[in-house]
């Protein structure tokens, strides 16, 4: 049974696809293989068929290696709900919020449970694909660390380390990472791989037979940039549009300070009927036909933030020229009358007037709930299948009117009586192509096309590992999965 590990030079420069792509890889080769990453910090998250939380990116990993998501995958995960402090879940269950100076201390205790899912993984597959955090190099974290080489040395494996090329300072951020690291990691990185090459490879030669010569450790291979490749954001924010047609549904959504899970907008952004624009900070919040405020990891916060950026006055003008508006989790909480957190759950504890565009109310409650579900939209029937993963709990006559019918009895959300006004607690509703296009529909767009969306997924997973097959050392990479 082998461990093999990729860490990058900084963040986003690679990891979480490059991982995606050995595990299918490595499964066309027949090898059983899973991911896992230490400890993430994302507020983008999938529940597994158990009810568990754990890091989205190690959920498609999972897709690619052909099973079904697990907490071992992830064992630590940080869900931050301000600049200085996060909710901690281990093994898919939150057990307590904590700033980053007592998490540091706390780090020996999650440790343990990163080992113990390390070890459950290792006598179950035979290669364990382990996705760093960030960058090893980081000075300051590097005391106690889980995410990168304190695991790589705790459990003895070899490292792959990849840098993005297209940030510039690729050679740099390589040796610069590299000199970084004690004796002893040094000697685990087994390989260089660059990512986002665009241009002749020629041209790029000499480099790499200087950093070769430099660092005495091999360049496994150059991955292209790949301009329409998608996989879902560990997350950021990817801004980019697919190819569009010219009648198109023009929909906007607010980037949050706390914006959890947007990965709930990837089908409408690589739909080609759609027109999908996240609108910061100061920036002019432009005519729509549909307005989707998106889950949040603090809630009375975020609040705040629409207000003071003018959204609660652009909702209230929006609807009255006919506009539709769709809450999701959070942003259901948001359209109600009041949002409550006695025990201070996502900051200083308290209550917030909602929008007031729903009648009911929330409180947060110290359990959350996370499950997968499927049912039927109110809207046109059409089925549907997602995910909860919210603390608060919604009360109030709006509610008789539900959104969702779920197959297990319960209701979800609400619709308003004249039909502009949505709300849910469901993720992922987009997910599913005949409530994708019922939403499209009741948004206003006309012909609307349907799109698979896990086909569209499953196509790029396949061609990811069409590129390692083209562009990387494979026998090494073999080698090094001990085959």
């Amino acid at each position: 049974m082998t461990t093999l590990m990729v860490q990058g030079t900084t963040s986003d420069a690679g990891k979480s696809t490059l991982v995606t792509a050995l595990c299918r890889w490595l499964l066309r080769q027949g090898v059983s293989v899973v991911p896992f990453k230490p400890q993430n910090m994302a507020l983008n998250s999938a529940v597994t068929a158990e009810g568990d939380e754990i890091g989205r990116a190690q959920a498609v990993q999972a897709q690619a290696a052909n099973l079904a998501p697990h907490t071992d995958m992830n064992p630590v995960l940080l869900k931050p709900n301000s600049d200085t402090g996060s909710q901690v879940i281990i093994h898919g269950r939150a057990v307590t919020t904590m700033n980053a100076v007592a998490y540091h201390d706390y780090k020996a205790i999650a440790m343990q449970a990163v080992l113990a899912s390390h070890e459950r993984l290792r006598g179950a597959y035979e290669v364990v694909m382990v996705e760093g955090a960030g960058s090893p190099a980081e000075i300051n974290l590097r005391a106690g660390d889980i995410a990168n080489m304190g695991f790589a040395e705790a459990v003895d494996c070899p490292v792959l380390l990849i840098a993005d090329i297209n940030r510039g300072g690729v050679f740099a951020h390589l040796v610069g990472t590299l000199e970084l690291l004690s004796p002893s990691e040094q000697a685990r990185v087994k390989g260089f791989i660059i990512n986002r090459f665009r241009g002749d490879l020629a041209l790029l030669q000499p480099g790499l037979d200087w950093l070769e010569a430099r660092t005495g450790k091999p360049v496994l291979g150059v991955l292209p940039y790949v301009m329409d490749l998608h996989l879902e954001a560990e997350d950021g924010i990817d801004r980019r549009q697919a190819g569009k047609v010219e009648h198109v549904l023009k929909v906007v959504v607010p980037v949050l300070p706390r914006i959890s899970n947007h990965t709930d907008f990837d089908p409408l952004r690589l739909h080609p009927q759609v027109d999908l624009q996240f609108i910061g900070p100061g920036q002019a919040i432009p005519a729509a036909d549909l307005i989707i405020l998106p889950g949040s990891k603090s809630v009375r916060g975020d609040l705040a933030y629409l207000r003071s950026n003018g959204w609660e006055q652009a909702l209230s003008r929006h609807l009255r020229y006919g506009g539709k508006v769709l809450g999701i989790c959070g942003g259901l909480q948001m359209l109600g009358e009041q949002v409550h957190d006695p025990l201070g759950l996502e900051g200083a504890a308290g209550s917030s007037p909602g929008l007031g565009l729903l009648a009911f109310a929330t409180v947060l409650e110290k359990e959350k709930q996370l499950r997968n579900v499927s049912g039927r939209l109110t809207l046109e029937n059409a089925p549907v299948s997602g995910y909860e993963i919210h603390a608060g709990v919604t009360r109030g006559p709006a509610l008789e009117q539900a959104a969702v019918q779920l197959d297990d009895g319960r209701s979800d959300g609400a619709l308003s009586a004249d039909g502009q006004i949505l709300g849910t607690y469901l993720h992922g509703l987009f997910e599913t192509p005949a409530a994708c296009s019922a939403l499209l529909r009741w948004a206003g767009l006309e012909a609307v096309q349907e799109v698979d969306y896990h086909a569209l997924r499953e196509r790029d997973i396949e061609r990811l590992a069409d590129l390692v097959e083209r562009h990387l050392d494979t026998a090494a990479l073999l080698t090094l999965c001990g085959r």
